[in-house]
């Protein structure tokens, strides 16, 4: 397979379509991004490493490190996480309190902002150093380390993060979050705010296409972890377009409000796309364009 070629076939086609959507205004740090970036870059089992564009600029990964601190709560309690969240589409917005509220504390599934405040609670309980803990791990899945949170992004989120807090508060009433709901919500915070590059974001995510292993041959999940891992990108990694990319798209994968969308194909590559602008449902419109011309081009799919 020419990935080489068919990303500069894609890209070509997607670049100078008109760039509809709109910018994650709500956070005041993101209403600041050049609208017009766009960058993808592939990392393939086959040791195949492409980019295109804007691929090495740094850009706020958001929601898609609901993946990497979920990744670090599987491989450290195992199954018992499973006790306090579920496996299920939301089919509701990424930040619903009516869903919660029906599911008694317990948030259908990680990916949505309850489910990783939780997740958040759960690595607070469970690390003696959370933050480095996590952020030591994301480095160790890639040869670049360098990578960071960042202060701004995570201020710019905290001034504006009431609904955040009120989920917290209210997971918290049900019994479902064990710790402070201030120093939960101070580390999701600054988890959300990670900064990676396109080409950082497909070689963290690389072990997900590749049983769990690293390319360095470090086994960060068990195959069957890594399975679940993706199952849950497959069905719940797009807020209620989660159906929509898999119709379309076809493969693993999970998006960010900074205009990110990290795609995996087990045992073949992981994906990574940037362009900022933000559909309806909150997905980068340009992201989900190329990654749909791209899984038809290579006619390469999960499906």
């Amino acid at each position: 397979m020419n990935y080489k070629e068919i990303l500069e076939t894609v890209y070509q086609k997607i670049a100078p379509i008109e760039n509809v959507g709109e910018l994650a205004t709500y956070i005041p740090e993101l209403a600041t991004i050049d609208s017009e970036k766009f960058g993808v870059h592939i990392s393939t089992v086959a040791n195949t490493n492409f980019g295109l564009g804007n691929f090495q600029e740094k850009f706020s990964i958001q929601s898609i490190a609901k993946v990497l601190s979920l990744c670090l709560a599987y491989k450290h309690l195992g199954e018992s996480i499973w006790d306090r969240l579920g496996v299920e589409p939301s089919g509701n917005s990424f930040n619903s309190l009516i869903q919660l509220e029906t599911d008694n504390g317990i948030p259908r599934n990680p990916f949505i902002n309850a489910g990783a405040i939780v997740i958040a609670d759960i690595l607070i309980s469970s690390l003696v150093n959370p933050k480095e803990d996590l952020l030591n791990f994301i480095k160790s899945l890639s040869i670049n380390k360098d990578i960071d949170y960042s202060a701004k992004i995570a201020a710019s989120e905290k001034s504006v993060g009431y609904r955040n807090v009120a989920l917290c508060n209210f997971i918290k009433s049900y019994g479902n979050i064990y710790n402070d709901p201030e120093v939960v919500l101070d580390f999701y915070f600054d988890l959300c705010s990670l900064e990676l590059t396109c080409e950082q974001l497909s070689e963290l995510f690389f072990f997900l296409a590749n049983n769990g292993k690293t390319r360095q041959s470090e086994q960060i999940l068990t195959k069957s972890q890594s399975k679940r891992i993706n199952a849950l990108m497959q069905t719940c990694g797009f807020y209620d377009e989660s159906g929509e990319f898999a119709f379309k798209v076809g493969l693993a994968g999970k998006s960010g409000v900074g205009g990110g969308i990290i795609a995996i194909h087990p045992n073949q590559y992981a994906i990574a796309v940037w362009s900022p602008k933000l559909n309806k449902k909150g997905n980068s419109y340009r992201g989900m364009r190329f990654l749909e011309e791209f899984t038809t081009l290579s006619e390469q799919s999960i499906f």
